[in-house]
């Protein structure tokens, strides 16, 4: 069975790694990855593919960036050629980039001219060789898609995410979802239930892959600080830094929240732009208790998850890494496609207005009671490696 993992930026690659080394061990999983190159990503080294364990990609499709509408039809022409030469079984997207949603419209749309035989140029009778069965397509002539992180809404059209979540979400074949409230989305939304498949979280099983040489590093240590005693930042999206208005208030709010406790401010490339063409880059590296440093790869990053006080973000992923560790967490956002870190776990949402108030309650000590959501336990890749199991045996009755 020829599979094809698609990844179009670190996180991304961070997700089907676990998957990866699932399929690797089954015999009959032919894996290729595709990298669509939606993302520069400068910590995209070979150092990221050996502490992953994973080879470079097998397809580089070397898309670059681009509007939303410019890198989705570059990314669909030049995949949509891949389908055709190379006709896989099986198309895995991850995730909500444009590039999840771009292949999900190429996969869905091929017609495949014919089915190539399995066991090499000789052998027409490649659904005997029981080591690697074949999907008998039956009335499809293309490639299944399944999207892994499925279901997750955070109910705000206004993020180009949630457009690409509900598209491939309504087009996926198979939908893999994290968490209670996935299923529950998608079936309000009249996906048949027989499609949905809970399988957990996938960044956890990358966690705990990685967990001992992430707590082997004590990065905390090259910034002189102690264990515990810090609070970590992330801060990227166009909703809080591309306003100038909205990006000087989080500023004067983080300086405030920096006098609490010291915050370690890895600067996303679109954050430190806007940083400096707003005039408040000075303004920021010059305050007490702020440190500023270059982005950081995932390890050392998570590193710096696991010993700090709380994390600040408007990402997404690090709302899950830090329930799954217990670390409280505080999303500068009105709303999250992650509510389960909400209503079960260390996330709280909020505003520079109240920002403030959780960092001194974090810093005094109040407790954060939280718990850890079914299924996020490191074994996701498993349970997808099931989940296909299953889906071949059905194409094959």
């Amino acid at each position: 069975m020829k599979i094809h993992l698609i990844a179009a930026a670190r996180p991304n690659f961070m997700k089907i790694a676990p998957l990866y080394h699932a399929l690797q061990k089954e015999k009959w999983a032919h894996t290729l990855i595709v990298h669509t190159g939606q993302h520069y990503d400068l910590n995209m080294s070979d150092v990221f593919f050996q502490d992953l364990r994973m080879p470079e990609p097998d397809i580089h499709l070397g898309i670059g960036g681009g509007t939303h509408a410019e890198q989705t039809g570059k990314v669909m022409i030049a995949y949509e050629k891949v389908l055709l030469e190379n006709q896989p079984d099986l198309v895995i997207v991850v995730g909500d980039v444009n590039s999840t949603l771009a292949c999900t419209l190429a996969a869905s749309k091929i017609s495949y001219p014919s089915i190539p035989p399995r066991n090499g140029p000789d052998d027409q009778s490649a659904a005997h060789n029981t080591d690697r069965p074949v999907i008998k397509r039956k009335t499809l002539n293309r490639p299944l898609v399944a999207h892994l992180e499925a279901g997750l809404r955070s109910f705000d059209r206004t993020m180009p995410e949630e457009i690409n979540r509900i598209v491939t979400d309504s087009l996926a074949d198979l939908l893999w979802t994290p968490s209670p409230d996935g299923d529950e989305n998608l079936l309000r939304e009249g996906v048949d239930k027989r499609k949905i498949v809970r399988v957990g979280n996938i960044m956890i099983d990358s966690l705990e892959m990685l967990r001992d040489h992430i707590e082997n590093l004590h990065v905390h240590k090259d910034f002189s600080l102690d264990k515990n005693t810090y609070g970590l930042i992330t801060l990227h999206r166009p909703s809080n830094v591309d306003n100038q208005k909205k990006l000087t208030d989080l500023c004067e709010t983080l300086i405030r929240a920096a006098k609490i406790a010291p915050l370690v401010f890895p600067v996303h490339p679109r954050t430190k732009n806007n940083l400096s063409k707003f005039g408040l880059l000075k303004m920021l590296a010059g305050a007490d208790g702020m440190i500023l440093t270059e982005p950081i790869n995932y390890i050392r990053f998570m590193s710096l998850v696991f010993d700090c006080r709380f994390v600040i973000t408007d990402s997404g992923g690090i709302q899950e890494e830090t329930t799954y560790l217990g670390i409280p967490c505080l999303t500068l956002r009105p709303n999250t496609e992650r509510p389960v870190t909400v209503t079960q776990g260390t996330n709280k949402l909020c505003t520079g207005t109240n920002l403030i108030e959780y960092v001194g309650s974090i810093c005094r000590g109040d407790q954060v009671k939280y718990s850890i959501p079914e299924l996020w336990d490191g074994h996701t890749a498993d349970r997808i490696v099931i989940s296909i199991k299953k889906l071949i045996n059905e194409a094959m009755d």
